[in-house]
């Protein structure tokens, strides 16, 4: 059900900002680097729009992801936090699509409820406990659509794990499709985040964006 609301915008901040790997979700496919084959949305109908996004809340790299060769994913810590800019994309899709895409990380089978007006009104949203990404985030209004965004409900401190070079490859060519964003930017930005900045050196880590460019 979607409380009518037709439309939302998906913020993304992990490896969905490139869209090629995004529309995976959408159309099924399996993403450059990737183990896992998606099979999409049952409206496979391309975004309307695509815009950068600054997201107020910190992202981190944990736990280990079969999909990107036990490499850790993308997460951002629950708690909002305004002197935070981690930089995202947002998608413009149906809300129809949006659950499929959520019912795809969780890796759920069946029918997925979202009550987008509950999320609206109270910020958030569990769609499901203990879900990898079961907490969906309300993050405001742009045009008249609700922006949301997903992650863990709680901040994975205890499974901090380095990403795999290709799941990192992937974020950094959505970043510089989305961003007019230099390689020391990138490193800078990358290299501060949790699960890169103690795990992955600065040379290694400008060698991954320079081969991306």
């Amino acid at each position: 059900m979607t409380e009518g609301i037709d439309e939302v915008w998906y913020a993304c901040y992990g490896s969905n900002i490139r869209e090629e790997r995004f529309l995976c979700y959408i159309s099924g496919g399996t993403p450059p680097g990737a183990l896992k084959h998606f099979t999409g949305c049952e409206d496979t109908t391309k975004p309307k729009d695509r815009a950068s996004i600054s997201i107020p809340h910190e992202m981190y790299f944990a736990k280990e992801s079969p999909t990107w060769n036990g490499g850790g994913i993308c997460f951002l810590d629950p708690e909002r936090n305004k002197k935070i800019n981690t930089l995202g994309r947002r998608y413009l899709i149906s809300s129809g699509q949006f659950i499929d895409l959520v019912r795809q990380e969780l890796k759920f089978e069946g029918r997925l409820h979202i009550d987008f007006q509950e999320l609206i009104e109270h910020g958030s949203y569990d769609c499901m406990n203990q879900g990898r990404y079961g907490m969906l985030l309300y993050l405001g209004e742009i045009e008249g659509r609700p922006v949301i965004t997903f992650t863990s409900e709680t901040y994975l401190e205890d499974e901090i794990n380095k990403p795999d070079k290709a799941y990192l490859n992937t974020i950094i060519k959505g970043l510089q499709e989305t961003y007019d964003i230099t390689d020391g930017e990138l490193k800078e930005y990358l290299g501060n985040k949790t699960g890169v900045s103690d795990k992955i050196p600065e040379n290694e880590l400008l060698e991954l964006i320079r081969a991306a460019s």
